[in-house]
């Protein structure tokens, strides 16, 4: 179970960290002069935690490689569900998205502390 997940959030970390690369560039170059500073600032927002989050996988994946436990199984799934619930949401406001897609962008947010716990809690299990 353990190679599981490590492969999982390895990859998982490795595609997002990838495609954080992709949407930073993207919106420094494609989206400059096309949103107003705001509408970038919350896009930037959003690379950058997803970038760190990223990151936070890859380590999920390499602690997993030495010693598994259910803390460290929640770690993984709240990063990978704070980068969908909180970038995503983040990206699709910046875009334009209705003002009500706001609401779950704080669900990401306690995912991703969920995770920062959870890997704590995994730190001092292992």
């Amino acid at each position: 179970m353990a190679n599981c997940l490590a492969r999982m959030s390895i990859g998982v970390g490795a595609i997002t960290g990838a495609v954080a690369v992709m949407l930073g560039a993207f919106g420094s170059h494609a989206l400059r002069g096309v949103l107003d500073a705001a509408a970038l600032a919350t896009w930037h927002t959003a690379v950058e935690y997803q970038a760190w989050h990223a990151f936070a996988l890859l380590a999920c994946g390499a602690f997993a490689r030495q010693h598994e436990n259910r803390a460290l199984r929640v770690a993984a799934f709240a990063f990978a569900s704070g980068i969908v619930l909180f970038c995503v949401s983040l990206y699709l406001l910046a875009l334009g998205a209705p003002r009500w897609l706001g609401a779950i962008t704080p669900l990401g947010g306690v995912a991703f502390i969920t995770g920062w716990i959870a890997l704590g809690v995994h730190a001092r299990r292992a």
